[in-house]
């Protein structure tokens, strides 16, 4: 082919990756993936995608390809998507008014003066894109601390304020990793919700878990609240509370940090550690999996034969039970903690279905305040990179946090 004729291939390619962060062109099966990975980076970072399509535009022009018909259509295509992908960044920084009216919603309109944290002056402190490659290194000062007898699968690693000190007694937050039960580490994920924590003078605790096909579920969920009881009987050592823990993580993470939460006194998870105390005081699950079986048309039945295949080798059909006990959708409970739900309209891997089912079924019987944040255009992990999305989605979570660990202050000066 000519140069007209690759830049309208390539012009046309752009195009549809920003047709398709607006409106995902498959929610199902291999495609869908496909979408996600084409989606994702578009969604979050339309700006940077849109300066690459730019440059790739300008290298080529001078080359003569608006000489022909072929040119002259990629050129059009272009302009169409920096339009768009303009368009994109506009919607995408509205995440932050989504996310204050969900906080509004669960919490109050005058919840922004019950925020307290150790650090509240670092609160309007955002990190850019670049920066998120050196937070780690920043603010991770242990690392590959072992809290169970599972080797790689049971470490961890401490974000904290350089400068925290054993008895600060700093709230902590353990991020729980996603990657559909089968992958995912400690590393990598959460990386803008985690650094704004630490500069608010948070402790946060990064954790592996065991994983199929190796280690069949329940391994996952029982690694998750070995962590949370070496958390409680070790973090005041690095400058945390034992009395304050909170939960996130996103996908499996997020079915994980749901269940954990949800589960506390449920002994056949906390094997061998039975009189262990796992309850928290806050989740914030990110675009989760509530829901295992999928007897409700929560967009499940995707994961039925991953689950069977892979994470648990057994099949529903045959013992409905364990895809029962782990779905949280059958856990909620009146004393639940407090939950900050989030997730994306357009996500193709975890259906939006899941959290739009499960919030009202723990709102009907909670206690504790339940607030849902449903983001536009918003694909599978927008928390991953330090885009408006993801720096919304960590200002507010940090809001929330706020609200409970002031309230839970408050109720130990009583």
């Amino acid at each position: 082919m000519d140069a007209s004729s690759w830049y309208l291939v390539a012009s046309a390619a752009g195009a549809l990756s920003t047709v398709n962060a607006f409106r995902p062109l498959s929610r199902r099966g291999p495609f869908a993936v496909m979408s996600y990975a084409a989606g994702w980076p578009t969604s979050e970072l339309p700006l940077h995608v849109l300066v690459l399509q730019v440059v790739l535009s300008a290298a080529v022009l001078p080359l003569g390809v608006l000489d022909e018909p072929a040119g002259l259509v990629g050129l059009a295509l272009s302009l169409a998507s920096w339009v768009g992908l303009v368009l994109l960044h506009v919607r995408a920084r509205q995440a932050e008014a989504v996310y204050e009216a969900a906080l509004v919603e669960a919490l109050g309109a005058d919840y922004p003066q019950r925020v307290v944290h150790p650090r509240p002056s670092a609160a309007g402190r955002r990190a850019g894109v670049a920066q998120m490659l050196r937070v780690r290194a920043r603010h991770v000062h242990e690392t590959d601390l072992s809290y169970g007898d599972a080797g790689k699968a049971n470490l961890l690693d401490i974000w904290r304020p350089k400068d925290l000190k054993p008895g600060d007694r700093a709230p902590v937050l353990i991020q729980i990793p996603g990657g559909a039960w089968v992958m995912g580490k400690k590393t990598g994920q959460a990386y803008p919700l985690l650094s704004h924590l630490v500069e608010q003078g948070w402790v946060c605790v990064c954790i592996n878990y065991r994983l199929a096909p190796k280690h069949l579920w329940p391994a996952h969920v029982i690694d998750v609240k070995k962590a949370i009881a070496w958390v409680k009987a070790n973090i005041e050592e690095y400058g945390g509370d034992p009395s304050f823990i909170a939960l996130s993580g996103g996908s499996a993470g997020g079915h994980l940090t749901a269940l954990a939460a949800l589960t506390w006194d449920n002994p056949a998870y906390q094997p061998g550690f039975e009189d262990a105390d796992t309850r928290v005081q806050a989740a914030l699950p990110f675009y989760g999996v509530y829901d295992w079986s999928d007897e409700v048309d929560t967009g499940g039945k995707i994961f039925l034969p991953h689950l069977q295949r892979t994470v648990m080798k057994v099949k529903w059909a045959d013992d409905p039970k364990p895809f029962a006990m782990a779905s949280p959708l059958r856990q909620v409970r009146a004393d639940a903690p407090p939950f900050l739900v989030s997730v994306g309209t357009n996500d193709t891997m975890v259906s939006p279905r899941q959290s739009r089912y499960f919030v009202p079924k723990l709102r009907a019987v909670s206690e504790q305040p339940v607030a849902f944040a449903e983001l536009r255009d918003a694909q599978h992990t927008f928390d991953i990179f330090s885009s408006p999305r993801a720096q919304a989605a960590a200002h507010a979570a940090g809001r929330f946090l706020g609200v409970v660990y002031g309230e839970h202050r408050a109720r130990l000066r009583q």
